[in-house]
């Protein structure tokens, strides 16, 4: 095969025709074109692109073959490419976004199943995987019914406070999920000790990370391109994300509820809400609490970002807890 056809990355930002020649292929592969991904690989037919798969950070995504090449074993090839390269980067355990009807090719190459729909099949491969993790969660099970809230909390405001403090009213246990992507302007670990600072005050809330199986680069990148995602996009993501904290997490900690606040500012968190109202249905209530307000202002962590821009001292102290305020020196 190697003497048949040639492999070469395509720098999708700088080659023109290399990039539209993977856009056509990913059309006619009825794949979304994807805005940011690290690494493109393709294969070539001569001048042809015949076949292609990306990286973005350990997420293996937008494999496709020319329909006159899926003979070829094509597949196999770019798949052993790409791990080589995310081994070479550090990576050794990643995640593949891909179609439904590739789950043979895929488990065939070692990878193991997470959740599928319709639309997506997301797998992984790797050490320390999605059975560790629901594992680690089972292992800080506590008695009793739960409720579930995820926030990336960035940073822990009085509104996730208020959020917390609700469920924790209604509920034997609230299992309070931190986003674990350091894709925000306040660290990973900031963001999980401001709100384990936040929550302490309640016995009855366990804090956990979401590693990279709710609201991930790998199962809803479209939620940190925010006002920039296209909602369709997102809304697959979305969809694909609630089906894995219902079908997946929740039973595993006994959760019956999950809580959100409403949303007047971002679409996507919106689209988010509506997708988690589908999927839970009628087995996983969703919770929509409107949002806090103080001296008539919505409190939201975009309008705290705002204040520690403008070093508005006077609104810091009204929308953040203690808590959050002494942690930080803003």
């Amino acid at each position: 095969m190697d003497n048949m056809y040639k492999s070469k990355r395509i720098w999708l930002d700088k080659d023109k025709k290399g990039y539209e020649a993977w856009k056509k292929l990913m059309v006619s592969a009825n794949l979304q074109i994807e805005e940011y991904l690290d690494y493109t690989l393709g294969i070539y037919d001569g001048k042809k692109l015949i076949a292609t798969g990306s990286i973005a950070e350990n997420i293996i995504k937008c494999v496709a073959v020319c329909k006159d090449y899926q003979s070829e074993n094509l597949v196999n090839w770019i798949i052993t490419q790409l791990v080589e390269q995310l081994n070479e980067e550090g990576y050794f355990h990643y995640f593949l976004y891909t179609n439904p009807e590739r789950e043979t090719i895929f488990r065939s190459l070692g990878f193991k199943k997470i959740i599928v729909n319709e639309d997506v099949l997301f797998m992984e491969q790797g050490p320390e995987d999605f059975s560790t993790y629901l594992h680690e969660l089972y292992q800080n099970k506590k008695a009793g019914q739960g409720a579930g809230i995820v926030m990336n909390a960035n940073p822990f405001t009085k509104g996730h406070q208020y959020l917390v403090d609700t469920a924790a009213k209604d509920n034997d246990q609230v299992y309070v999920f931190v986003l674990s992507e350091d894709h925000s302007e306040f660290s990973t670990e900031d963001r999980v000790n401001m709100v384990q600072a936040g929550v302490s005050h309640l016995e009855n809330v366990t804090v956990f990370p979401t590693r990279k199986y709710i609201v991930s680069q790998a199962t809803f990148p479209a939620y940190f391109l925010k006002d920039k995602a296209e909602l369709t996009v997102a809304k697959t993501q979305a969809t694909l994300d609630a089906q894995i904290f219902k079908e997946k997490i929740a039973p595993v900690l006994d959760i019956h509820v999950r809580y959100v606040g409403d949303e007047p500012y971002s679409k996507v968190t919106e689209v988010y809400n509506q997708a988690m109202q589908e999927v839970f249905g009628q087995e996983l209530e969703l919770v929509v609490l409107t949002r806090k307000v103080i001296d008539g202002n919505i409190i939201s962590a975009t309008k705290v970002r705002k204040a520690i821009a403008e070093q508005d001292e006077k609104l810091l102290l009204e929308l953040l807890p203690k808590t959050t305020y002494n942690l930080n020196d803003f």
